[in-house]
């Protein structure tokens, strides 16, 4: 690798590492707002928050890397233009494909971080995160154990105790049961606990009664009890085993997935292969990005009022690109395209940076040779 070379790759890593900093903080500050809402309303701690916005973090990464890479080819291209660096590299002979070496170098680089992202960390990541958010679905404690306050844990079910001993006892409890349609069900109950079994967790109310009408017969039948035991798993709205999501399972099984192991998840394998594609084809956005960028700009040559014109023109390149990755990634989805559909943007991408630059180059006619004028 030459001086230049290494003297623009350096650039290029350390404004992309600023601009990825930037873009990943106001993309999860975003994200972290709605999450704190929702997890805090639903009675969750601070380290709940804490550990879904750490799990949520890969995937933003993954989003913002590509347009990291674009911004920080750019400003890097932008600003060794303005102070003549490029002008001075093209005077010593070197052809615009020469110059986007550099670039392509940076592009793999960011390449290669895409890959253990969308390989190994967003995989674990979302798997995870899946696993947590059934967890807090199922979290009694968080979705009944709130006092003085009205709950309402699933559709039709209405949940109110009035204090909570240090013990755990649950004191004066109301809870109104109408799933069932044309039959409401009233529990009361002076004192309950909640308990733990091999089947979930269950309430158990004592000297209370139960007061359910019948809506067709209009019939109320009332039930004292001593002790009742109410099944709070059914009440949570307990769906069984849940599936996993294509962007939980690794690649190497989407990649290879037959129709048997496609019919578990819900899905075809024709969808699954596509996804695996997927993932491969977004380790080549970051070098079709950068080189964009690079290779755009490079079209406007030296300027002391700067390259505006090239800037608007390369994000407009890189809107085309996201929306075809857009399309490429919904015709996937709906459609179970052929997998090869996946690798259209990254591809399409380098074609026109390739276009770019050599457009560019035939801009630069090589000076004529001087010739004496005959006497």
């Amino acid at each position: 690798m030459s001086r230049f070379d290494r003297y623009m790759l350096s650039q290029l890593l350390m404004l992309f590492g600023f601009f990825a900093l930037v873009l990943v903080s106001v993309y999860w500050v975003n994200r972290a707002v709605s999450l704190f809402d929702q997890l805090i309303s639903d009675g969750q701690s601070a380290w709940v928050f804490l550990e879904f916005t750490a799990l949520t973090l890969p995937n933003v990464i993954r989003l913002v890397l590509p347009l990291a890479a674009f911004v920080g080819t750019v400003y890097v291209t932008n600003r060794l233009s303005q102070e003549s660096e490029l002008v001075v590299m093209q005077a010593t002979g070197f052809s615009p494909f020469r110059l986007a070496r550099p670039v392509l170098y940076f592009g793999l680089v960011v390449g290669l971080m895409m890959a253990v992202l969308v390989h190994f960390l967003v995989p674990a990541s979302r798997a995870r995160l899946a696993e947590r958010q059934l967890e807090i679905s199922q979290n009694t404690a968080a979705k009944f154990l709130v006092e003085g306050t009205f709950n309402h844990p699933a559709r039709g079910l209405t949940f109110y105790i009035r204090s909570i001993d240090l013990s755990g006892e649950l004191t004066d409890l109301f809870l109104s049961d109408k799933r069932t349609a044309g039959q409401r069900s009233i529990y009361t109950a002076k004192r309950a606990r909640l308990v733990s079994d091999d089947t979930g967790p269950k309430l158990v109310m004592f000297d209370g009664m139960v007061q359910t009408l019948d809506s067709t017969t209009a019939r109320l039948t009332v039930t004292r009890f001593v002790d009742f035991t109410y099944d709070v798993v059914a009440a949570a709205g307990d769906d069984g085993p849940r599936r996993a999501d294509v962007d939980e399972l690794a690649t190497a099984a989407l990649l290879f997935a037959d129709d048997a192991t496609a019919g578990t998840l819900g899905l075809t394998s024709a969808r699954m292969r596509f996804a695996g594609h997927e993932r491969i084809a977004q380790t080549l956005l970051p070098a079709s990005t950068a080189l964009i960028g690079f290779a755009t700009l490079l079209l406007g040559g030296f300027s002391r009022f700067g390259l505006w014109r090239q800037i608007a023109g390369a994000a407009g390149f890189i809107i085309v690109l996201q929306l075809l990755a857009n399309a490429a990634s919904k015709a996937g989805t709906n459609q179970g395209a052929h997998w090869a559909v996946a690798y259209a943007p990254a591809l399409a991408g380098l074609a026109v940076a390739a276009a770019l630059l050599l457009l560019a180059g035939r801009g630069r006619r090589p000076p004529r040779p001087y010739e004496p004028e005959p006497a």
